[in-house]
């Protein structure tokens, strides 16, 4: 175990560096409060930049010493961190309070929170949802568990000046320390299987999701996915969404003269090819934005002005190139099995041939099953890589021709070589992308510079 100093009994300890870790230091340093860290990680992400900034700070590395943690006021725990490790439980047993990064944030903001999560599309509503805030003329913080630009870990947002609406995204992660969120409005998207290799079951990953409704004042429910609904009955204003014709309040999708308009009851609001997104899932993830928009107060004008104009995020069905007459396209942030899905469906559907997928990496123990339907339907070719590439081979074994590549560049030439003209090349691995990566974005940028790097 490596000790920067000795840690204290008393003080509030982070347990886990990383983006969040890092984001708890500053905000503890900011607030006047004492605190240590803990990481079980020899060399975690972010040791560098926290031994630069925080030199004073206790720091143990290695194995957690359950003592150490046992002598703490308080715990906060880093999303990547299971509550079920043995040093965290002895010191939940021993009195320990233990909280998170998301659960300091709904004690301590004063201005309204959306709060987003789901197995896929996260991230687009949440962007997209930001810039219909801004559209209305709205100072918005967006962050959380969002990866971009703009978007930074809850707590830095309460170091910044305070905004009149904060728009959240939220992992399971973030949610099983999250003890009462009181958000203005809560969604939860989809559900589909991940993260299995940290939850026993998919019931056990659904109540994760749904601690986002705690305290919530209006919800949105997907009316296509019965997961997405609260389990049990809650004193709060439900809204509605989905891909078919809405009731009264209820968004969804009208036709009118074959054309389809995204409609708030029998009121057509904007015709859905005027939206720069592609892709089924995102007339969903849409109608999901203007639905948290409006239980959140914004009007509809200048939510559909941000919708017209919202081109997307990179690494999700990012179209890169055309060469040869083939479209590339980046879905990086593929990282489960579900996203994939809904990737080759996007993209087989728009264009003429076929479909040539990218895919592999760590599988975090998910069933590849729902990939053998929609490969027998699109798909003309896997280019496999990554740890878990046998085990997506197995379920597509004589559904369509599969080829095993040693790295991202080898991928991008056999995908391009199994390819014609009309065809599309998709990385969507289904997995994540840890064994070969630093994470998704950087697979993404690998895979993007191999395209553009082809004559």
């Amino acid at each position: 175990m490596q000790q920067a100093a000795t840690i204290t009994a008393g003080k509030k300890i982070v347990a886990g560096l990383g983006k969040t870790g890092l984001s708890c230091a500053r905000y503890l340093r900011y607030c006047g409060i004492e605190f240590s860290v803990v990481d079980s990680r020899p060399n975690p992400p972010g040791l560098q930049e926290f031994q630069s900034e925080f030199p004073e700070i206790a720091l143990e590395l290695g194995e957690f010493n359950p003592a150490t943690l046992i002598a703490a006021a308080e715990l906060i725990v880093s999303p990547g961190i299971s509550l079920q490790e043995p040093a965290i439980v002895a010191a939940r047993e021993q009195g320990v309070s233990v909280c998170g990064d998301i659960d300091i944030f709904s004690r301590e903001v004063d201005s309204p929170i959306i709060a987003v999560t789901g197995s896929n599309g996260k991230s687009t509503v949440v962007s997209l949802v930001g810039e219909m805030a801004r559209s209305c003329g709205v100072e918005v913080g967006i962050g959380g568990n969002l990866d971009g630009s703009e978007a930074m870990p809850a707590l830095d947002l309460l170091r910044q000046e305070a905004k009149a609406l904060y728009v959240l995204e939220l992992s399971s992660f973030q949610l099983e320390t999250t003890r009462q969120l009181n958000a203005a409005v809560a969604v939860v998207l989809n559900l589909s299987e991940d993260h299995m290799d940290r939850y026993a079951s998919m019931q056990e990953y659904q109540q994760a999701k749904q601690r986002i409704f705690r305290g919530c004042r209006s919800l949105v429910v997907n009316r296509h996915d019965a997961a997405s609904a609260p389990a049990h009955a809650l004193e709060a204003r439900l809204w509605s969404y989905g891909l078919d014709a809405p009731g009264n309040e209820e968004f969804g999708i009208l036709l009118d003269q074959s054309a389809e308009y995204f409609a708030f009851g029998s009121e057509k609001l904007l015709a859905v090819s005027d939206m720069k997104l592609i892709g089924r899932h995102n007339v969903s993830n849409a109608l999901a934005a203007l639905a948290l928009g409006y239980a959140a107060g914004l009007p509809f004008a200048p939510m559909l002005q941000a919708l017209r104009e919202f081109p997307g995020l990179p690494h999700r069905c990012q179209w890169i190139r055309k060469l040869a007459g083939i479209d590339f396209y980046n879905d990086s942030k593929g990282t489960n099995p579900g996203a994939t899905v809904v990737a080759i469906s996007s993209i087989g559907e728009t264009v003429p041939g076929a479909v040539v997928l990218i895919a592999g990496g760590l599988g975090k123990d998910a069933d590849f099953a729902p990939l053998h339907a929609v490969a027998m339907q699109y798909v003309r070719a896997v280019i496999l890589i990554g740890r878990d590439a046998q085990k997506i081979a197995q379920v597509l074994a004589g559904i369509t021709e599969i080829v095993f590549a040693t790295d991202m560049q080898d991928a991008v030439q056999q995908a391009f070589a199994k390819a014609v003209s009309g065809d599309a090349v998709l990385l969507s691995p289904a997995c994540a992308s840890m064994d070969m990566f630093t994470d998704f974005t950087h697979r993404g940028r690998v895979f993007t510079a191999a395209v553009e790097a082809m004559q």
